[in-house]
């Protein structure tokens, strides 16, 4: 197998209590060829494919499970510019240079999301403010070196004080960064929608479809499914999420275990502006809204060890989870209707690895996603678009495999 079968998540997501409009997707039956084949159909797989599309390139995209049925509906899909490591830590780690190139480069992202979905019509898409709240990685003294940070990159925001969180939002922390620009979506009506604009403009979605070897040269690339089908394209796209692609280096990455609820709806109880709420800790929590006033909740990270160790936790976390939502937040009802969990793919510097695969010419990859999964998928549909058509991405050095071995 490419990427060996894993059990991306379980429970029941809040995502799958409502419709979404099905994708036009078929069976491989016979042998294909096309121009890009992209690997996965979820959230990457459909912005990635969406853009090359959109950019005329003869596209099919494929995946094992379908559309959509992936970690995609596990996410929380707090879509943020905010990178998981902070702008001042990340300069140490990479140079301030580079660490203001990633910072601005996934806010582009997250307003190209914004406006593509909007173009797309896609309900629920809703620009949110997020507070950063103090915790036991930054205190309130870190807090405002990393806020110093963010104004002299460019990056409008402010801290609040103890009093006025507890004044205005009723949470009870040393303090916080309020920001400004940041993303809520629901992550399975974004992906069969873009999945839907790419199928408009001439792309084939194959499922169920579970690639089974890559044979890759510099006249072309040819996948052979375990059906006993054969795609042969010229560039092929893996977007297996948290799956990781055999052979792919993955050096500096790791898989950790996630956990999240949601609450009934009480759209009388939530806070003022519904601002998305995270925290400077580990292990961190955040929370948003829905647009029906319900309340996700997430976090209680713990490195991954296998599904069924992580599935047994599933009510333990639940209960911590409503614990910690009830203490941050007292006015809500933090009891949950929906609990899931899930599994993501980590990087050291809370970069993504974006670029072509060494020892696999023609071959892209895009891992390491952590926390801005959806954001960074923009970013890699950005980096491979700008390569196939010979207009190389500015910064596509932060992102590649070179990076990830430092």
């Amino acid at each position: 197998m490419v990427t060996k079968s894993k059990d991306l998540r379980t429970g029941r997501s809040v995502w799958e209590a409502s419709r979404a409009t099905p994708v036009p997707h078929r069976r491989l039956t016979r042998d294909i060829e096309t121009e890009v084949l992209v690997v996965g159909a979820g959230i990457t797989g459909a912005i990635v494919a969406d853009a090359l599309s959109h950019e005329g390139f003869e596209v099919a995209v494929v995946d094992r499970r379908g559309p959509a049925k992936g970690s995609t509906t596990a996410s929380t899909a707090l879509v943020q510019y905010e990178i998981d490591t902070p702008l001042h830590k990340l300069a140490r780690r990479i140079g301030r240079r580079d660490a203001i190139r990633a910072w601005r480069r996934s806010r582009l992202a997250v307003d190209a999301i914004a406006a593509r979905l909007g173009e797309l019509g896609v309900r629920g898409l809703e620009r949110r403010d997020t507070l950063y709240l103090a915790g036991n990685l930054l205190d309130a003294d870190g807090l405002a070196r990393e806020r110093d940070a963010r104004l002299a990159a460019g990056f409008a925001c402010r801290m609040i004080r103890r009093s006025e969180l507890r004044h205005e939002f009723g949470i009870h922390a040393a303090a916080a960064i309020m920001s400004h620009g940041d993303l809520a979506l629901d992550p399975r009506l974004a992906t069969c929608a873009l999945l839907r604009g790419a199928s408009a403009c001439g792309a084939r979605i194959y499922a169920p479809v579970d690639v089974s070897d890559i044979d890759a040269k510099k006249s072309r690339v040819l996948a052979t499914c375990k059906n006993g089908r054969t795609i042969r394209a010229k560039h092929l796209v893996l977007a297996t999420g948290y799956e990781f692609p055999n052979r792919v280096p993955q050096r500096g990455h790791r898989i950790v275990s996630t956990w999240a609820i949601a609450t009934a709806r009480q759209p009388r109880r939530l806070w003022p502006s519904q601002c998305m709420i995270w925290e400077a800790a580990d292990p961190y929590l955040y929370a948003r809204t829905t647009p029906d006033g319900r309340v996700i909740c997430g976090g209680e990270d713990e490195d991954f060890s296998d599904e069924t160790h992580r599935d047994a936790l599933i009510a333990k976390k639940t209960r911590a989870l409503e614990r910690k939502l009830h203490r941050l937040v007292p006015g809500i009802d933090s009891r949950a209707e929906f609990a899931w969990t899930g599994s993501f793919g980590q990087s050291a510097a809370g970069l993504p690895t974006i670029g072509p695969i060494p020892g696999m010419p023609n071959c892209w990859a895009a891992l390491g996603y952590g926390g801005n999964g959806t954001t960074y998928s923009r970013i890699a549909a950005d980096v491979i678009c700008g390569a196939l058509t010979g207009r190389p991405d500015v910064d596509a050095d932060l992102y590649g495999f070179r990076r990830a071995r430092r």
